[in-house]
């Protein structure tokens, strides 16, 4: 009996030890960079450890309690309920670096891939303001998790008046754990149109349109943009805003890259300081983009994010450049 009691304790000790290793060695090999699914609001929230980085609003959202009696009557119609977009970023100090449901814009949408002018059928609609042509969530995701990157790989559909497929979009979004370089944030755009006769053109040909960045506000705030020459050998060109947003006690960087393979690039440099806000556009200025569906359309971007002050030209070329190299 004694025997047979000491081997069961020796036993429970040994299963007891097993776990204890288990669980340390369970928590330790979680990926540090993660991509978490709120089962509450089908929304994605990027993690890095216990460090919140960006959410991606796949599933609808609608406006918050007591938002529309603020907003101008003649803007209602802007104030609609939308998805696939990014809100917020959050800086390096935890703040805020995006904004959506502003009171000016209701549709401005923290980061979001758009056109003021989507044409078909001799129509023209405005999926920029959410206006009759909408991209909705198909429910088709799929996330990576990983001690360098978090990703998803998400699947929306446009729809004309809210009803008829014209456009499939992936969605990618490719989030790489911070270093002392600061984080990047990769998106890659997929667009097939799944009828013919689909372009695409910015506010009257010539203003805004694509990858629309709305920002939150920024004190000290300071926009840079370059773009090499047009016969330079390689062209370089990036876009930034530094300052500290509220939130923040020490500046931030915010800057967009394009990959020098994107259709037309680089893109067109768009500004609004007092919203504020910028972008690179597409497509070319007094040109429309005819979606093709043998040759679907790929734009790639680059956001990254750093504390300190405006990086040099130098540091901006170097960032560049790596951009370019990645795969």
């Amino acid at each position: 009996m004694r025997i047979v009691k000491l081997i069961t304790i020796r036993t429970v000790l040994v299963i007891g030890m097993a776990l204890v290793i288990f669980s340390v060695v369970g928590c330790a090999g979680s990926p540090q960079m993660q991509a978490k699914l709120d089962a509450a609001t089908g929304q994605y929230l990027f993690v890095d450890g216990d460090k919140p980085v960006l959410q991606y609003n796949y599933a609808t959202v609608q406006p918050p309690e007591g938002y529309l009696e603020k907003v101008n009557p003649n803007n209602l119609k802007y104030a609609a309920p939308r998805s696939n977009y990014i809100h917020p970023v959050y800086g390096p100090q935890g703040e805020e670096l995006t904004l959506d449901w502003s009171h000016d814009h209701p549709h401005h949408r923290g980061i979001y891939w758009a056109w003021p002018e989507v044409q078909y059928l001799g129509k023209t609609y405005d999926l920029h303001a959410l206006q009759n042509v909408f991209a909705r969530p198909t429910g088709k995701v799929k996330t990576h998790n990983g001690n360098d990157y978090a990703e998803i790989q998400a699947k929306n559909r446009w729809l004309w008046d809210d009803k008829t497929p014209i456009v499939d979009e992936t969605a990618t979004i490719r989030v790489w754990l911070a270093s002392e370089k600061g984080r990047y944030i990769d998106l890659t755009y997929k667009f097939v149109p799944l009828v013919e006769g689909v372009t695409l053109a910015r506010r009257v040909t010539k203003a805004y349109g694509g990858l629309n960045i709305r920002l939150a506000a920024i004190k000290d705030m300071k926009l840079n943009h370059h773009a090499d020459d047009a016969d330079a050998q390689v062209r370089a060109a990036w876009q930034s805003a530094t300052g500290i947003w509220n939130g923040g006690t020490k500046p931030a960087v915010f800057a967009v890259f394009e990959k020098k393979n994107n259709a037309e690039y680089p893109g067109d440099y768009v500004e609004y300081p007092n919203l504020p806000w910028f972008q690179p556009t597409f497509p070319r200025s007094g040109t429309r983009f005819e979606l093709k569906k043998d040759k679907p359309l790929v734009l790639r971007y680059r956001v990254w994010i750093r504390s300190g002050e405006t990086p040099t030209d130098a540091e901006y070329r170097q960032e560049w450049n790596k951009y370019q190299a990645a795969k």
